[in-house]
């Protein structure tokens, strides 16, 4: 536990003073607080009114910016050095405003790049002490003169505190500048903010971070870019009883109200954290160094942190020996947060997390929330070397970060847990997943160029499935050899940028150079020839393979070809693509393919198969006498096919379908062999793809003919994990057999089994008479819930709701969140929907998701949507443009638009608020634009031939 120091006489006077200068700031706050709520008694308050003095008369409102703090990105003639931060978050709501609050010191030492009269620097809804007459106090340091400050101001929009000179800064030289503040501990979860929780019966209170990506500038001023790095020297005083933690261990050894933690690693402000709580913790160690799992004290008493702690060491080690460095910190930090945005952060030595992706328990909580505490940790251990020890440069390379993290993270969870397979699950994770966006016009490069992502807003949606997953296929499969047989591309990577900042075109010269060293490793271009392709240009390949000729051609696949692609490609849409395959049964040698190659033509009954086991990034088609011969092979026997391509074929077959180069009936072929199959991965492939099929027609009459087919696809597999379970009285032994129990269950009773619809509801009538005891296995939980609330009313909904208020257990209650959801009763999903903003009700972290899984119901699908054109002014004032979130909330509600009516609403939606913006969700509102127009065309031309198919099967 970090513990701290009696505060000496001194520091109890300064104390003193810094709590004197709160209460004045309080005082001013409360006033100017009240002021404005009066002004905007209609309109959510979103964080602290702002105390400032006049801006210059050339304000942001130019249309073209023209002074330095018109820009979002800072200037480059200061580099910050170091920062001195003193922070008191205050637990208990402040009398005179009604606001928890916290107070705050800063004295960040910079060096001059160039001379200049202006420092711009980062500062947002903080409200700053007034030192002098201005907002800061600048000092000279060893021997440098400092000019005196000329006027001072805060520029809202572009988030800065400005100071004009009297005189100029001398380059070479150093300074400090020094800020006294105050700002609102808030629960809009960015910058330092609250957290709130219940326990042994009362309310808690935990203040903790989340700068990632612009959010340091709202606990602190701050050069706020991720290339400024600075070494940080962190004190917290809070009450006596809490603990305090921050990236470096606490230096000092006795417990009372403050605590100052080591000097950290030169790093970014992104990556900063600090947290003031009442949690308990358990300890494990890594040789000498201390891994600790944080929590409510609850939740460790009842070892929901054990298997976290169990995982990390190993993992830990894995890493240091695939990067050849040894973890760079003297401590490492992880804890549970009940409040959290984002899914967990990789803060050096201190990582945050939501409590379903660290905690589990093993009475309540299913395997799929044991292998997301497993991955997201890996993930986020991954960040410790590649994103905090070497940083990207600017957001515009996000790639850097998280692909790689995303990949490395399948090596660790494979290592901890060899049983599972767990690369297998890669193509289902994340290469179908960025194939959907990729295959959009509107998709974007992995790297941007820098100037198209300058606002906050435009650095939220760098934060997407392309940036996470499609490098790591690419990286993978490309470069197989020169990456991951030879260690010294990480290595030699690692050790030149220790504690600095890249650019893409680094990560190549390193792969290069462990290209041309590793002995037998060659490539028919040079990894920037082939890397760049990827990287630099939107899309992917679809690679055409005429087996009758021995052709293959590659084209840029899009979702609709007859969509107009406006941005352009410095390789015009073709990529070096390696192709991997089999005839006949047989692994042959691989192509690489630039514009056109060859292969020896098939022949009778020889089928061949590209993209062996998922080598590549792309999709591939055949002709249709192929595409025949493996159909047959499917249905005569599936097992000769590996496993993951018999997923691959259909998630190809599905694509190529709607982009109109294979005939929709094929596709429906191919779900026929599905009745024999048992495996979870080409299972699951199918599903994902078949709820297209659904989505486009549950509204209209097709669904009826639907549904019956596929009820006789499903029903074998249901059949099968019933005997195999005995009569489900056992789980399925193996990791992935006990997803695709899962998958028989929950896909049964949507196409209307009546056995399972009995077999769900049963078992939850039996929890509803003792709810004291729940009958249902942890892993068939969910999927029970939503099918007997789908199929009950009121009394059911009104149990699992309290239920979910009940709930201690954080995924526990995320299970009976999403359940909620399903009901088929109007009124009731509409009730549900005005609960998801109430923050007394749904927690802020889950209000967009909770929308999202009414959006997944048929009969909520409208009711979302009308409730976010209702409400979009304050849902995006109140949650934050900036959220993450808010591009899978655009994406959830339109999923199923198919008509123009619903083209011309959306349309209308973006219209209409174009004023209030849409955030993060920018992007994914032109998708959603772009992917309505395609289902419109697709329904139209596919419904008729699909319905008439359908009828005959099942006849």
């Amino acid at each position: 536990m970090a513990k701290g120091f009696y505060i000496s006489k001194n520091m109890g006077l300064a104390g003193l003073l810094m709590g004197t200068v709160a209460v004045v700031i309080i005082i001013a706050l409360a006033a100017v607080y009240d002021k404005e709520k009066t002004k905007n008694q209609n309109k959510p308050v979103d964080g602290v009114a702002m105390l400032t003095t006049a801006s210059p008369t050339t304000s942001s409102t130019l249309s073209t910016p023209k002074d330095p703090w018109e820009h979002y990105r800072l200037p480059d003639s200061l580099s910050p050095v170091s920062y001195n931060i003193t922070l008191w978050p205050r637990l208990v709501v402040n009398a005179s405003t009604g606001l928890y609050i916290f107070t705050g010191q800063s004295a960040v030492v910079f060096q001059c790049k160039k001379d200049t009269d202006l420092i711009v620097i980062h500062c947002n809804k903080l409200n700053l002490t007034l030192l002098n007459g201005h907002h800061a106090r600048l000092t000279g340091l060893d021997g440098a003169t400092a000019p005196t400050v000329k006027t001072s101001w805060l520029q809202v929009k572009t988030e800065y505190l400005v100071i004009q000179l009297n005189g100029k800064l001398t380059a070479g030289k150093s300074y400090r500048l020094s800020t006294d503040f105050q700002g609102e501990l808030a629960d809009d979860l960015k910058g330092f903010y609250r957290s709130e929780y219940t326990e042994d019966g009362g309310k808690k209170v935990v203040a903790t971070s989340q700068m990632q990506a612009t959010f340091a500038r709202k606990a602190f001023p701050c050069f706020d870019e991720p290339a400024m790095k600075a070494v940080f020297h962190i004190t917290l005083i809070h009450q006596r009883g809490t603990v305090a933690l921050s990236n470096g261990r606490d230096v000092d050894g006795t417990e009372v109200t403050m605590t100052r933690f080591e000097p950290t690693k030169r790093m970014s402000t992104y990556l900063l954290a600090f947290i003031v709580s009442d949690f308990d913790h358990i300890t494990g160690s890594i040789e000498n160094n201390n891994v600790r799992i944080w929590a409510r004290r609850k939740a460790i008493a009842e070892g929901h942190g054990n298997y976290a702690l169990n995982v990390t060491g190993p993992m830990l080690k894995f890493f240091e020996r695939y990067y050849n460095a040894s973890y760079p910190l003297s401590k490492s930090d992880q804890i549970a947060l009940p409040d959290f945005n984002a899914g967990a952060m990789e803060n050096w030595g201190l990582i945050t997390y939501r409590e379903t992706a660290l905690l589990y328990d093993p009475a309540i909580s299913s395997v799929g929330n044991k292998e997301r505490v497993l991955t997201v940790v890996a993930h986020e251990l991954a960040h410790m070397w590649f994103g905090n020890l070497v940083t990207l440069r600017w957001w515009n390379d996000l790639w850097l970060n998280e692909g790689f993290a995303s990949y490395v993270e399948y090596l660790g969870a494979d290592y901890a847990e060899p049983t599972w397979n767990i690369k297998e699950q890669t193509i289902l994770n994340d290469v179908h997943k960025v194939f959907a966006v990729d295959a959009l016009a509107s998709s974007h490069p992995l790297s941007r160029k820098e100037e198209e992502v300058n606002q906050p807003d435009e650095i939220s949606e760098m934060f997407n499935t392309i940036s996470y997953s499609k490098v790591l296929y690419v990286l993978e499969n490309l470069l197989q050899q020169g990456f991951l047989c030879s260690r010294t591309s990480p290595t030699s990577y690692l050790n030149e940028f220790a504690f600095n900042n890249t650019v893409y075109s680094d990560l190549w010269d390193h792969l290069q150079k462990a290209v041309l060293t590793t002995p037998g490793m060659s490539l028919p271009h040079t990894v920037h020839d082939i890397m760049n392709r990827w990287i630099l240009q939107m899309g992917f390949p679809v690679v055409t393979i005429d087996t009758a000729m021995g052709h293959i051609t590659q084209k840029h696949f899009l979702l609709d070809p007859d969509s107009v692609v406006d941005r352009p490609s410095p390789y015009n849409y073709t990529w070096l693509v390696p192709i991997k395959w089999m005839k006949g049964g047989v692994e042959r040698e691989q192509h690489w393919l630039l514009q056109e190659t060859g292969i020896s033509n098939a022949t009778g009954s020889e089928w061949v198969l590209a993209n062996l086991n998922v080598s590549g990034y792309y999709r591939v088609n055949y002709d249709m006498d192929n595409w025949e011969r493996l159909l047959n092979q499917l249905t005569t026997d599936h097992t000769v096919i590996p496993l993951i391509n018999r997923a691959q074929i259909v998630d190809d077959a599905f694509n190529l379908m709607i982009y109109y180069q294979v005939p929709s009936v094929l596709i429906l072929y191919i779900t026929r062999y599905l009745s024999q199959e048992r495996d979870y991965i080409p299972w699951e492939s199918a599903l994902r793809n078949l709820n297209y099929y659904i989505l486009m027609f549950d509204r209209g009459q097709a669904y009826g003919v639907l549904q019956g087919y596929l009820k006789m696809q499903i029903t074998p597999l249901f059949e099968y994990f019933r005997t195999i379970t005995v009569d489900w009285t056992r789980v399925p032994t193996g990791h992935n057999d006990q997803y695709n129990q899962i998958n028989a269950i929950s896909f049964a009773c949507r196409m209307g089994v009546e056995r399972c619809r009995v077999l769900t509801s049963d078992w939850f009538r039996e929890w509803m008479l003792n709810p004291d005891h729940n009958p249902i296995h942890p892993n068939l939980k969910k999927t029970v819930y939503c099918n007997a609330i789908a199929a009950g009313g009121v009394e059911e909904w009104d149990f699992a709701w309290q239920m979910f208020k009940n709930a201690t257990v954080a995924t526990e209650a995320a299970k009976l969140r999403s359940s909620l959801a399903c009901t088929k009763v109007p009124w009731l999903l509409n009730r549900y929907l005005d609960y998801s903003l109430d923050p007394a009700k749904i927690r802020k972290q889950d209000c967009t998701s909770t929308i999202n899984y009414i959006a997944g119901n048929v009969v909520g699908m409208p009711l979302a949507w009308d409730f976010i054109r209702a409400r979009w002014n304050y849902i995006y004032t109140e949650y934050g443009g900036g959220s993450f979130s808010f591009s899978n909330l655009i994406n959830s509600v339109t999923r199923r638009f198919s008509t123009e009516f619903e083209l011309k609403q959306l349309k209308q939606f973006k219209e209409d608020n174009a004023r209030v913006g849409f955030g993060s969700g920018t992007l994914a509102l032109e998708q959603a634009i772009e992917r309505t127009t395609a289902n419109i065309k697709w329904v139209a031309e596919n419904q008729e031939h699909v319905m008439k198919w359908l009828a005959n099967e099942c006849t």
